[in-house]
């Protein structure tokens, strides 16, 4: 049996702060925390460092390694469609515009709590037909982001960026 959660932001977190302060943001419903790591990734292009910020504290103690850095720098910089290719209404004819409010549809499969302690789950890109993967591990009552194929490539067009 699978389970679909569909999350809805009103509006996505800009500041680690922000995202501290979001309903989504207690780390304690792992498919919350899948939907807000696209919702981090939407911030790259407008300022580099507080997605980083972002993302350090969805990883909680342990922190972006240069290497990290770096394969976000080249996976999102130019790219801000791929982070909003996970949000419904975002399509590659309409320059991956997503529908406001934001709406992320997170799914498991049967494989997914395979490993004690972890959960693979999954989000539909609408630039690839394949739906990533994005894994939490459990340290508590919380979820910490462990790690994200989200910054996979997408069929996307030099144009895309134009548009938005």
């Amino acid at each position: 049996m699978t389970r679909s959660e569909t999350i809805v932001f009103e509006k996505l977190p800009e500041t680690a702060d922000e995202l501290r302060k979001m309903p989504q943001a207690t780390l304690e419903d792992p498919f919350k925390c899948a939907a807000l790591v696209a919702a981090i990734m939407c911030r790259y292009e407008s300022n580099m460092q507080d997605c980083i910020d972002m993302m350090n504290v969805m990883r909680g103690s342990r922190y972006l390694t240069p290497y990290d850095v770096q394969l976000m720098r080249d996976r999102l910089g130019g790219r801000g469609c791929l982070a909003r290719s996970y949000f419904e209404g975002a399509r590659p004819e309409n320059g991956y515009k997503p529908d406001i409010p934001y709406t992320v549809v997170v799914k498991d499969t049967p494989d997914s709590y395979s490993d004690r302690g972890f959960i693979k789950l999954y989000i539909k890109s609408s630039g690839d037909d394949i739906p990533r993967q994005v894994l939490f591990r459990q340290k508590g009552e919380k979820w910490y982001l462990w790690e994200n194929f989200l910054m996979l490539n997408i069929e996307y067009n030099d144009w895309d960026e134009e548009q938005t």
